[in-house]
């Protein structure tokens, strides 16, 4: 006979198996778990993307915000150190770019920092951050800075105009008909003429004719010159040769440098026997013709200067001052 204190066993399912115990109760305990599980994740995943991190707001202003989404990064130096959290239009009519730059990261932003917008051709838009002088200020928590706009595509239609436009005066200047072609042509044309006979001097003068006149008058010139150097190398040899006039008048200038010292030696006598005339009275008569002989002493002497100096005036035909001044 069975206890009443025992606890009847389980039925038995019509399968074979026997049911698991408190089985709503552990099916309502993964569920929390799994649950909890999905809030640590998202509080994780929130606290890995700097949800709960202290932040500073920054306010950029511009025309549009095309190309501008929740969540992109603000660059600074390449290294993200914002994200934008909230686009809204200004009663000015501009966009407002609201931004979370996280504490850590804000003393990278001075009040002289620059913010840009840049649209690229290939690729997204781009917020960047640059600051030129870190030792300004910090920017301060809800600043409000102008962005710089650098849209590549926006220079497209420019420069396809100008494409367009360069394209149109390349096909001018290789018309048949235009500039270039007339001036290629005149080229070759003075090309075939500085082959011709006359060269670059009939090109230089305009027509055959002058040419062959400038060439005489070279030709003659030379002539001329020839004739000039034969007339310079003769006169050489007469001037300076052997046998010419220098060599005589170098001479005759020697000979009249010996005269001249006999002359002063003369006079020097006279001026002895003048003193000698003025210190002793009584011999005048004796000291005059002593007088008499030295005066024509020194006579012979000038005449034979005379006849020297005629005879280099006439070996010497370039003098012109004839005069001869004894001391």
């Amino acid at each position: 006979m069975q206890d009443p204190a025992t606890p009847p066993p389980a039925p038995i399912a019509e399968d074979g198996l026997r049911p698991v115990a408190h089985l709503e109760l552990k099916a309502v305990a993964l569920l929390l778990f799994t649950l909890a599980l999905i809030v640590g994740s998202a509080l994780y995943l929130l606290y890995a993307r700097g949800a709960f991190e202290p932040t500073q707001t920054l306010v950029l202003t511009a025309d549009d915000s095309e190309g501008v989404v929740v969540g992109m990064d603000m660059t600074f130096s390449g290294f993200p150190i914002g994200r934008v959290r909230r686009i809204e239009l200004a009663d000015e009519g501009h966009a407002r770019i609201v931004i979370d730059v996280p504490r850590k990261d804000a003393h990278w932003l001075r009040v002289s920092s620059i913010f840009t917008l840049v649209r690229g051709v290939v690729g997204g838009t781009n917020i960047r951050a640059y600051s030129g002088m870190l030792q300004d200020d910090p920017l301060p928590d809800g600043a409000e800075r102008a962005v710089l706009k650098g849209d590549a595509t926006g220079e497209i239609p420019q420069l396809m105009a100008e494409a367009r436009a360069l394209l149109g005066n390349l096909n001018a200047l290789t018309a048949q008909d235009s500039a270039l072609g007339a001036s290629l042509a005149n080229v070759k044309d003075l090309t075939e003429r500085l082959k011709g006979p006359g060269g670059a001097l009939q090109v230089l003068m305009g027509n055959a004719q002058d040419a062959r006149k400038i060439v005489a008058t070279l030709d003659r010139t030379n002539a001329l010159l020839a004739r000039m150097d034969g007339m310079a190398a003769k006169a050489d040899r007469q001037v300076f040769g052997p046998g010419g006039v220098l060599p005589e008048v170098q001479a005759t200038v020697a000979q009249l440098g010996g005269l001249l010292a006999d002359t002063r030696a003369s006079l020097k006598k006279v001026d002895a026997v003048l003193a000698e005339a003025q210190a002793v009275g009584a011999n005048v008569r004796e000291g005059t013709a002593d007088l008499g002989a030295l005066r024509a002493e020194v006579e012979s002497n000038l005449r034979k200067i005379e006849g020297l100096v005629n005879d280099i005036n006439r070996k010497w035909p370039f003098a012109r001052d004839t005069e001869l001044k004894l001391p």
